[in-house]
């Protein structure tokens, strides 16, 4: 009995590595398109003559709303309505952290370069680079929240329902 467990838990474990791996990439590749959402809103905004903390937040928010339809379907397989207390109240908890570190680090990196006096593009490039920069700094942390307690491993296991309104 001891054998047959042993055999059966590597390939179970496995396999769900490869999956949590998966699940890892997808998650991955939409937060880059969200991203490029995010850069064209922030670049846009800025290049506007907008401050840094109005681009930012606009740039979080289109990101945010294609982030979350995208990743709800694609990395964890969730369909039909999402559940409001289960679903999009924690995401909008998790991601809007995320949003506020990154709101914040792009409004500071805008605070401490305008007295520098730098031609506005390079201004621009560095803003979105502190932007940039803290997406990335916060993405593990976001993908483990959502994994352990919005859609993933750790979430409650009620089905979302599956009427189109």
């Amino acid at each position: 009995m001891t054998t047959v467990t042993n055999e059966v838990r590597p390939r179970t474990t496995e396999k769900t590595r490869r999956r949590g791996w998966a699940r890892l990439a997808r998650a991955a590749a939409t937060s880059v398109a969200a991203t490029v959402l995010s850069q064209v809103v922030l670049l846009a905004v800025l290049a506007g003559g907008g401050a840094a903390a109005l681009a930012s937040t606009l740039a979080w928010a289109a990101g945010a709303v294609l982030n979350f339809l995208v990743t709800r379907r694609w990395v964890w397989g969730r369909t039909g309505r999402p559940r409001v207390r289960r679903e999009l109240l924690p995401y909008l908890v998790v991601i809007g952290l995320g949003g506020l570190a990154s709101i914040g680090l792009t409004t500071l990196a805008g605070s401490l370069l305008t007295p520098l006096n730098l031609p506005h593009f390079w201004w621009v490039v560095l803003v979105d680079g502190a932007y940039v920069a803290s997406y990335a700094l916060v993405f593990v942390v976001k993908f483990t929240l959502l994994d352990r307690l919005v859609f993933g491993r750790g979430a409650a296991r009620t089905p979302a329902t599956t009427s189109p309104s």
